[in-house]
């Protein structure tokens, strides 16, 4: 159906955008299904969405019939994990072609990667009196897709071991607790490159979640924008907007795109697809701009 084309630049209107670029499903940690998914962004009044699974499209071809069906206008992508400096950093590919070249074996490799990981985390679930952690996780997957800590989490509250998810994470699954397995990911500059290769937009998820000094966050940009990085999320759900508007400058220094995602991943919290922090004005160029997906975007216009 005809919509209108998105913005070519951020005004500062705090009218809402009709877009979200970060979204996951049941292909990876998400609680709905692709169909599912796209059908709530539709009911929100989205017109243009992005499935970014962790390491895997596999949720894209049933997203993809589904927005074919509902009028959206939905761009393939993923999110990879990636290693900075001992961060944990997620990079997420936008991927106009889908995913082929070396990006395919970057999935498997990274599909593989999870399930060596998923088995610790089971080893040392049952060492803390969790039997059968693996397939009690696999059973809160509902599905055979990788294993990933909230359905070890998930299967510890079924077994009452602990009153909620929260309390798995923080005694159990949370950063330096037994169940926080360290990955060997990829450096950024290799899962750049596999979606650059790919055809795509290597963007840098949510940089204000890590913790990281303004200058350290510089840092990461520049080593993204260094690798080929094209883009990064100046908004990431809700945050501060005083913050937003300096990320905003950061961007705008190193002339990278800018991305907007609400990293939404079931109904029920305080995020849903579209929900984001006001955007600012700034002169950095939306990332539907870049050459690479601007004509994705203006299909239907």
């Amino acid at each position: 159906m005809p919509m209108h084309p998105l913005p070519d630049r951020f005004t500062g209107d705090p009218g809402p955008l009709t877009i979200d670029l970060h979204m996951h499903s049941t292909a990876s940690d998400g609680t709905l299904s692709p169909a599912e998914l796209v059908a709530l962004c539709a009911a929100r009044g989205l017109t243009h969405m992005a499935l970014t699974d962790h390491d895997t499209v596999d949720g894209v071809a049933e997203a993809a019939a589904a927005a074919e069906a509902q009028g959206l206008v939905l761009i393939a992508g993923c999110e990879l994990s990636t290693q900075w400096r001992g961060h944990n950093i997620h990079v997420v590919g936008l991927l106009p072609a889908g995913a082929r070249g070396t990006l395919v074996a970057g999935l498997a490799a990274q599909a593989e990667a999870r399930t060596r990981r998923a088995e610790t985390i089971a080893a040392r679930m049952e060492k803390l009196g969790l039997p059968d952690a693996l397939a009690r996780a696999r059973e809160q997957a509902g599905s055979e897709r990788p294993l990933g800590r909230p359905d070890f989490a998930r299967a510890l509250v079924a077994a009452g071991r602990v009153p909620d998810v929260a309390t798995a994470f923080n005694k159990y699954l949370g950063d330096g607790k037994p169940g926080d397995v360290k990955m060997l990911w990829p450096g950024i500059p290799e899962a750049v490159g596999w979606i650059l290769d790919a055809g795509g937009v290597a963007v840098l998820a949510h940089p204000l979640r890590h913790g990281l000094t303004r200058r350290k966050r510089g840092l990461l940009l520049d080593d993204f924008a260094a690798a080929g990085g094209q883009a990064a999320e100046l908004v990431s759900g809700f945050q501060n907007a005083d913050v937003t508007r300096d990320l905003a400058r950061q961007l705008q220094e190193r002339s990278l795109y800018a991305s907007l995602g609400s990293d939404f991943h079931s109904p029920g919290g305080h995020l849903a697809p579209g929900s984001l922090g006001p955007v600012p004005r700034t002169a950095t160029p939306p990332v539907w701009t870049h050459p690479r997906l601007a004509p994705r975007f203006t299909q239907g216009a």
